[in-house]
């Protein structure tokens, strides 16, 4: 019942999650995206799910070490109801995208095992005789996207052999192999967050550990363990405002751009900060371990945590925000719901790959130090080596920034032509089978 309780919350966390940041950029037109509108809906939206969370880890935490596990899973379903109601109640009110005629790993697939049939044809020289749908034949609900010279290889995807007719699976469109296109380029920026999420979830697993040993009052108060992490949540909810009003528009000024930087260099600041953080984490455990054993009764203070919680909490704000708004900009509008999703993605896969790396360092560790012990041998923090580890990770970090910085200056926007295409008025079949334009 517990695992299953579990794979139920994934599913619908999941979906919740890939799909809320699409929605609710589709609210916004062309014109209200070129002057920021996405980047503020994205910064608000991260600031209402951290308010969210910072009742979840101390009021909801409360009632659940206090009045019972079940009381404060019972809260948590009835916000979640009411949420539900709240989103239906204004489904009259939403923009909604079309779906088009196939989904989107179905136009990838196409795309990939056409390209393998015509693998030895050759590329016309003008890409204008490439394949694509004009007119009234064209599916309304798909924007067109220009032909690039990136990855020409997919381009035989597009070539129509004499006698064929157009069909799925036979050839693709110029459009659909631009979508595996801008989808390939994605996939090293998406890369270069994974191993910041791996330094989030060890921060967010040794750090409880950490306050486990550390003075956790407050005052007259004692601080819960579990409550520990809100201390990068309160950072956030107080900077985002202070972003948005503040640095924004002072950032504006300078750089001429809406949002103040672009998406990719947002997620490049995270991810400094995150090395920043790390390297932070590891000082702040050599100092808690060398007050530890000069004199064992007296524990530093928790809030020595802060320091390596709050830079992460900041570079979390630049990075989630910067890849939302990427993703969301740079897919075509088919993909929307799925882009939007790798920003999740990368956590998760940021999560299964920390286990990994405590699991190798044990083992390299073992092998390497005198004492034949790993630096995270055991669940004593004093007889380890933390702040190696941080340091470890601190090291990594900037490698990655470097593969991110070339990721990054390599990847090609989508041209303004296209994101021009996505005002066009867009039809959608009714009950009867009819076609209505949007106005």
């Amino acid at each position: 019942m517990f695992y299953g309780s579990l794979c139920l919350y994934a599913l619908g966390s999941g979906g919740v999650k890939g799909a809320v940041p699409a929605l609710g950029g589709d609210q916004f037109d062309h014109d209200h995206r070129k002057k920021g509108a996405l980047a503020r809906y994205y910064n608000w939206n991260l600031l209402i799910s951290t308010a969210g969370s910072i009742v979840g880890v101390t009021a909801v935490v409360w009632v659940s070490m206090n009045k019972g596990w079940n009381i404060g899973f019972f809260i948590s379903t009835v916000a979640t109801l009411v949420g539900f109601a709240v989103l239906a109640l204004g489904k009259p009110l939403y923009r909604i995208q079309p779906p088009g005629n196939n989904s989107t790993f179905v136009r990838i697939a196409q795309v990939v095992v056409v390209t393998f049939r015509n693998r030895h044809l050759s590329l016309p020289k003008n890409p204008d005789k490439l394949f694509e749908i004009n007119g009234a034949s064209r599916d309304p609900s798909e924007e067109r996207l220009s032909h690039s010279d990136q990855f020409r290889l997919l381009d035989k995807a597009a070539i129509l052999r004499e006698g064929t007719e157009p069909r799925p699976w036979k050839v693709c469109t110029v459009t659909q192999v631009e979508e595996v296109k801008i989808l390939i380029r994605m996939i090293p920026i998406i890369a270069s967050t994974i191993l910041m999420n791996t330094s989030m979830a060890q921060l967010q697993t040794f750090s409880v550990q950490q306050g486990v040993a550390m003075d956790a009052h407050l005052g007259t108060k004692t601080i819960p363990t579990p409550s520990i992490p809100v201390i990068p949540l309160v950072f956030i909810s107080v900077l985002v405002p202070i972003y948005e009003f503040a640095a924004v528009p002072f950032a504006r000024k300078i750089t001429g751009h809406p949002s103040g930087i672009t998406q990719l260099q947002r997620v490049g600041v995270g991810l400094v900060l995150s090395i920043l953080s790390m390297a932070v984490a590891g000082f702040v455990e050599l100092h808690r371990k060398h007050e530890a054993r000069k004199n064992p009764p007296n524990k530093i203070s928790a809030f020595w945590l802060s320091f390596q919680y709050g830079i992460f909490g900041i570079a979390e704000m630049f990075t989630v925000v910067g890849l939302l708004e990427f993703f969301y900009k740079e897919a075509p509008s088919g993909m929307r719901s799925v882009s939007t999703s790798f920003t999740w993605l990368t956590l998760a896969l940021g999560y299964f790959t920390s286990r990994v790396f405590v699991e190798i360092i044990n083992s390299v560790t073992q092998r390497i130090t005198p004492s034949r012990q790993g630096w995270l041998h055991g669940n004593d923090l004093n007889s380890n080596n933390l702040n190696l580890f941080y340091w470890f990770l601190a090291i990594l970090n900037v490698i990655n920034f470097a593969f991110y910085l070339f990721s990054a200056s390599w990847y090609r926007y989508k041209s303004e032509d296209d994101r021009e295409s996505e005002t066009r008025p867009k039809a959608e079949r009714g009950p009867s089978g009819e076609t209505t334009q949007f106005k």
